[in-house]
């Protein structure tokens, strides 16, 4: 068996697809329920991750590589920092819940990036637990108008619709022991925050 971070979750969907509003729903249900939890994202907001973000949002201009490499530096630093890294809050029992991990890299760069590139940059412990929160493209891009805010360096449909076939490819082979949930993301929030909630429960988490 591959390595794999036991009660590592994470969520993973377009832009727009609903994973951070599901994140909070999760991590106030643990709060709730008083269980021992780290929430996290990526890009994280290391010096590195906050370059990474500069890019997305166009301030930064680089080649499709270069991101994919400081991608894949920020998410090294993410797992095995000594004082906040995943690999760390795991040991210490802690469920450890993620916006995006490296299926992030496999769906958005290999678009522009050869594929094998990406896989090999990317050779991370995987999760124990992903929740694909699948929301239509459209869906996603009117989301994100209607936040308001200026498009990021890959909302576009086009480009989406292939991030989306990727993700698809990439959950296709999983290792054995990596266990997935797709979430419908045009439903109901509450609704698909209890079929999550169910669903992780039954591995008792």
């Amino acid at each position: 068996m591959e390595n794999i971070l036991k009660s590592f979750i994470v969520f993973e969907g377009l832009d727009g697809a609903g994973t951070t509003t599901q994140i909070m729903n999760l991590a106030r249900y643990y709060e709730f329920n008083k269980r021992e939890y780290f929430l996290t994202r990526e890009p994280t907001d290391s010096p590195i991750g906050q370059l990474v973000r500069k890019v997305l949002q166009k301030k930064v201009s680089t080649t499709p590589e270069a991101l994919a490499l400081l991608y894949a530096a920020d998410r090294h630093d993410h797992l095995y920092s000594e004082s906040h890294g995943i690999v760390r809050m795991t040991e210490e029992d802690r469920i450890v819940i993620s916006d995006r991990y490296f299926y992030s890299s496999i769906a958005y760069q290999s678009v522009e990036c050869n594929p094998e590139f990406i896989r090999l940059i990317n050779a991370f412990p995987s999760p124990e637990f992903i929740i694909f929160v699948d929301t239509p493209v459209d869906e996603c891009l009117e989301r994100i108008e209607k936040r308001g805010e200026e498009k990021e360096l890959f909302d576009r449909k086009e480009f989406l619709e292939k991030v989306r076939e990727n993700y698809l490819k990439a959950f296709e082979k999983l290792p054995d022991g990596v266990k997935l949930m797709k979430a419908d993301g045009s439903k109901p929030i509450a609704e698909v925050e209890a079929e999550i909630r169910k669903w992780l429960s039954s591995f008792s988490l």
